[in-house]
């Protein structure tokens, strides 16, 4: 397999076992992904800190035996710490935060044999769904320059559509998974709250509206990669109720007939575009052949209410984010943090406690609502975007206006932030493309830790409406 040319045609596990059955060895698969890294990142800027050494010195090293072993990882620049690198959250401010020790799911990816060899650029603390920071410049969509990403992890979703890897680190607060996998092409999963750990740095992030994973190019590598990382860690507040049996047991497990709602946005005021109906309405047909029950139902979710609620939220926390500084202590200088980042921490440092769990209290009433939602229906399908993605520049964190930036957010992505505050897993996933060839895609949402039904049903939508052979047109050879 000289030079391994056929990098490409694998997902994570697919290395994974060419790497366990001697085909190839850790380092030749990592050695490939270097050269694609070197190859397309000075276009798309999707890696901001290459690790080359680190990743050579674990594919040198003796792996684990497990479904991911030797398969090549990359960590988004955000909330996953990798000791002695820093961690700078796409902010200036944060630049010289060097952790000292692993995060908890550095420390499970590592023992699941994956070779961690790069970091992926963000939004400064991951306060968009697009990835344009001023401090490491904007990432560019690997199907249309042009385009935003998606964000906030969007340096690991243009990564994961370039082929660079086939699965990175992602974290989500109001879709940073979701809306750059639905951006680029990809699976993005959104986990249950309390699923995988914050350990050891916080309990939860966001009044427990932040999730980390992952996006993919498969559904069984999501699947897989939540298996290695799922699980308490102690001291944790609270977490989600263990699987009765891996994730990874679930690919290709029949999902049975299922009861699934499906709404364009409807009672719930939030909106959609033409090309987002298509898809569903596409999706709801392949479904229905597939022998499920379907109907358009809205759920009982007020789009407004649930944006008040994350807005309350992200003020309070961009403000407790820069007063965390491990070591400035003062609060950003002008030019230190973008305008939208400041002018949204200067709402939190006016966002009083009551008004916070008032907030919280909202939240926590509509996933009562989505709970008695659930017990008539097992799947709520939704579009995954508001609209097609917008050119880079137009959800502009200096703006001088914060309620426009995020009216921005919020009509570009309605969807997706409803259930980080519920708390449920959803999916989106890249079953419809564009005339030319864009991909669309729909978004999945089960009961709170019912992901195992979220990863029958996707797999299921993955083998009737296959995407893992579309790429972006134009890429560099690796």
């Amino acid at each position: 397999m000289s030079g391994f040319a056929e990098y490409e045609d694998y997902d994570a596990m697919g290395l994974a076992q060419l790497v366990a059955d001697g085909a190839v060895t850790a380092a030749e698969v990592l050695d490939a992904a270097i050269a694609r890294a070197e190859a397309r990142t000075p276009a798309l800027n999707a890696i901001v800190l290459p690790l080359y050494d680190h990743g050579r010195a674990a594919a040198a090293g003796d792996l684990p035996a497990g479904p991911l072993a030797g398969a090549p990882y990359l960590l988004k620049d955000l909330g996953a710490a990798l000791a002695g690198t820093p961690t700078t959250g796409g902010s200036r401010f944060m630049a010289d935060v060097v952790p000292g020790a692993d995060s908890e799911t550095v420390v499970r990816l590592k023992a699941a044999g994956m070779v961690l060899f790069g970091k992926t650029n963000t939004c400064e603390f991951g306060m968009s769904i697009t990835c344009e920071p001023q401090f490491r410049g904007p990432t560019k969509n690997p199907w249309d320059a042009t385009l935003a990403p998606g964000g906030s992890s969007g340096g690991a979703a243009s990564a994961v559509a370039a082929r660079i890897v086939p699965a990175a680190h992602a974290s989500d607060g109001f879709g940073s998974i979701r809306v750059p996998a639905s951006c680029c092409g990809l699976v993005g999963l959104k986990p249950t709250r309390g699923r995988n750990s914050f350990a050891p740095a916080l309990g939860e992030r966001t009044g427990g509206t932040v999730a980390e994973h992952c996006v993919s190019i498969s559904v069984r590598d999501s699947a897989a990669i939540l298996d290695a990382t799922a699980g308490p860690a102690p001291g944790d507040p609270y977490y989600a109720p263990p699987p009765p049996r891996p994730f990874l047991d679930e690919i290709g497990t029949a999902p049975g007939i299922l009861r699934i709602a499906f709404t364009y946005g409807g009672a719930t005021g939030a909106t959609t575009d033409a090309e987002h109906r298509r898809v569903l309405d596409e999706t709801v047909a392949v479904l229905a052949g597939l022998g499920h029950v379907l109907e358009e139902v809205d759920p009982p979710i007020s789009n407004d209410e649930m944006q008040d609620v994350f807005r309350t939220l992200m003020a309070s926390n961009a403000a407790q984010t820069i007063r965390s500084h491990p070591t400035k202590g003062r609060l950003p200088e002008p030019g230190e943090v973008e305008r939208v980042v400041a002018l949204t921490a200067e709402r939190g440092e006016r966002v009083t406690g009551y008004e916070v769990f008032m907030a919280q209290a909202r939240m926590h009433a509509a996933a009562r609502r989505m709970a008695a939602f659930h017990d008539e229906w097992d799947i709520l399908l939704t579009p995954g975007l508001g609209h097609m993605p917008p050119k880079l520049g137009w959800i502009d964190m200096m703006l001088d206006d914060a309620d426009e930036y995020w009216d921005r957010v919020a009509a570009f992505s309605p969807f997706t932030v409803w259930f980080n505050e519920t708390g449920q897993p959803a999916i989106t996933l890249p079953v419809g493309v564009t005339q030319t060839g864009f991909p669309v895609s729909v978004h999945a949402v089960a009961p709170f830790a019912d992901e195992a039904t979220l990863f029958r049903l996707s797999a299921q939508l993955e083998a009737a409406m296959p995407w893992a052979q579309r790429k972006p047109p134009g890429l560099t050879a690796g």
